[in-house]
């Protein structure tokens, strides 16, 4: 998957678990909780840094990605 359909689809996943935050600011916090989650990921993924560099990359690129929407 693109990183921008992977940022798309953890905003979209994200967005469905606030049903009691205004709509004005839901896709803020999706968008937020979705960077904390991928900022988790790559700090796991860095425990094995020569491993996983195209993961490391790929991820952050996702980061990127949620910023941009």
């Amino acid at each position: 998957m693109k990183a921008e359909e992977k940022a798309k689809e953890l905003i979209e996943k994200l967005l469905l678990f606030q049903p009691l935050i205004p709509d004005y600011d839901r896709e803020g916090q999706a968008k937020q909780c979705a960077l904390i989650c991928v900022d988790e990921i790559i700090q796991a993924l860095k425990y094995h840094t020569w491993q996983n560099n195209k993961l490391i990359e790929y991820w952050k690129q996702v980061k990127q990605e949620i910023n941009k929407q």
